[in-house]
């Protein structure tokens, strides 16, 4: 039988080659067609430690609340500015610059990063939490410790501050005091104070539990307050922070108790950003910006840098 020819190609060529196309269609691996979009996860302990390159700013693919403040050209961040070195006022200065302190400092640098505007909002501690989990805005950058039901309800990044001590927290007592009050034991008939929504007030209340009185208060700067007034007789605070406070005010009249102090588990350690819950791809990008701080040392220098010019300005 003679075949038909279709130029130089017999059917059966051009059949061959149809099929040949089909295959090679069916076998392609499917990123060869459309690149599959980044994973982004918790760990096992519900906070976001992968990260990714910020370099070029906010990713065109960017999605969810990531790619909100990319088209609004806005990054809106929540926080309670009364914990220096941190996070405090500086009164001398206007507008946006009046917040100050280190973390003030890698809130700037995570918006300059995006290639965003930055806008900060002061609030109470207990109401920074809040409303970044009702979605109001977008990060809270306020010294936030990690702890379990923060993670139920927010994303959290990595951590950023480690203060090296091998526990976090701590007791503040009057120095007239330090002979009644040595540890734990010694709290059954006093007042105790934290700050409410803290870390501190959850190590509070897993390590100490014979008190009179347990007082949750405001701010941290309160809890030094109320037990220099005598309305507290011994604060739960963070151990580093606490010995920046009592180093820039010398004549405040109280000592941190010497060896008590709360284990955490090494999970729980740094300070970290939240933003709101299912945000994880936002959280990448801030991870991004803490690996780069972490590297080159600079949120230390500017830790030290807060501390000194909190310092100054008593």
């Amino acid at each position: 039988m003679m075949k038909r020819i279709y130029g130089s190609f017999s059917v059966v060529h051009f059949l061959g080659l149809i099929a040949a196309a089909v295959c090679v269609l069916v076998l392609l691996p499917s990123s060869a067609s459309a690149e599959e979009p980044p994973q982004y996860l918790e760990n096992e302990w519900n906070f976001v430690d992968g990260s990714m390159d910020v370099s070029n700013g906010i990713p065109e693919s960017a999605s969810g609340r990531l790619a909100k403040i990319r088209a609004l050209g806005k990054l809106s961040v929540a926080t309670s500015p009364y914990y220096p070195p941190q996070e405090y006022i500086d009164d001398s200065k206007a507008g946006a610059e009046r917040f100050v302190g280190a973390d003030m400092e890698l809130a700037r640098l995570i918006a300059e990063r995006m290639g965003v505007e930055l806008e900060i909002v002061p609030m109470e501690f207990t109401d920074v939490l809040s409303s970044v989990a009702a979605g109001t805005y977008d990060l809270a950058v306020s010294a936030l410790s990690f702890t379990a039901g923060r993670a139920a309800v927010l994303e959290m990044s990595k951590g950023y501050y480690y203060s090296g001590e091998q526990a976090s927290s701590g007791l503040v007592i009057r120095e007239e005091d330090t002979e009644a009050i040595r540890s734990v034991d010694d709290l059954a008939q006093r007042v105790i104070a934290a700050q409410s929504g803290s870390l501190q007030e959850t190590m509070a209340a897993d390590n100490i539990t014979f008190y009179r009185k347990f007082r949750r208060l405001p701010s941290a700067g309160d809890v030094y307050d109320a037990v220099a007034a005598g309305k507290a007789d011994a604060g739960v605070v963070d151990i580093a922070i606490a010995r920046v406070y009592l180093e820039n005010h010398p004549g405040c009249g109280l000592v941190l108790v010497p060896d008590v102090s709360f284990a955490l588990k090494p999970q729980y350690t740094g300070d970290r950003i939240a933003g709101q819950k299912g945000e994880i791809e936002l959280l990448y990008f801030v991870n991004g910006v803490i690996d780069e701080v972490l590297s080159s040392g600079q949120y230390e220098r500017w830790f030290e840098q807060y501390a000194r010019e909190s310092a100054a300005m008593k």
